[in-house]
């Protein structure tokens, strides 16, 4: 974690970095009440794991690679936002390229050398919402986030889409941290700490 940016780029193949950033002011022609921003950070890596074969050990380059993505993508999204305090939400993704495993992009993401240093960056302590793909270049993923230290905040449910135009190629990896500085634009949906209870017997109706 000491390394240099330039040693660390080296050192986990890094292709290239994209950033994507919105601001929402309005939604249905109204301003919401404070404007909050949405952003992603992707890196495309190369995958230390093409044609190992599905019975190889991943948990070396896993511990290698892991902890530097988990922080070349927290700064780059706490300084896009202005800072950790300003994130209300988060999630993380992976998109693995067509020559590699889609154990290959959970080995990056779903591991505490990724999962556990995001969270603590972004000054969490909820779980992080994911998705994870294999796919051909230029492919969308929708990134889900909720709520960084609540996450039964259903005002905080949302999605970012991410997409790198020539990522991943086929022995590539792209993963992505990403993050919101607040809720969905007026929401009103409650919330799953204040929800009545719903069940079959407490319905009037109930479709069949």
């Amino acid at each position: 974690m000491q390394e240099s940016l330039e040693q660390s780029d080296e050192s986990i193949g890094l292709r290239k970095l994209v950033l994507y950033r919105e601001v929402v002011f309005t939604e249905a022609g109204e301003a919401v009440v404070r404007p909050v921003q949405r952003a992603s950070v992707a890196a495309v890596i190369r995958n230390p794991w093409v044609g190992s074969g599905p019975s190889a050990d991943l948990s070396m380059e896993q511990a290698r690679i892991a902890p530097v993505l988990a922080q070349l993508l927290t700064d780059r999204l706490i300084t896009s936002v202005g800072g950790a305090d300003e994130i209300e939400a988060f999630g993380k993704a992976a998109i693995v390229g067509t020559a590699g495993e889609i154990e290959h992009a959970g080995a990056l993401i779903h591991t505490p050398y990724f999962g556990n240093l995001v969270r603590e960056f972004l000054q969490g302590e909820s779980i992080i919402c994911f998705a994870d793909t294999r796919a051909e270049a230029g492919e969308t993923l929708i990134v889900p986030l909720w709520h960084k230290t609540h996450a039964a905040t259903r005002s905080h449910y949302q999605t970012i889409s991410a997409r790198v135009p020539d990522a991943p190629r086929a022995d590539e990896i792209v993963v992505i941290a990403a993050a919101s500085t607040g809720p969905r634009p007026h929401p009103r949906i409650g919330d799953r700490m204040t929800d009545p209870v719903v069940t079959t017997e407490t319905l009037e109706v109930v479709p069949s």
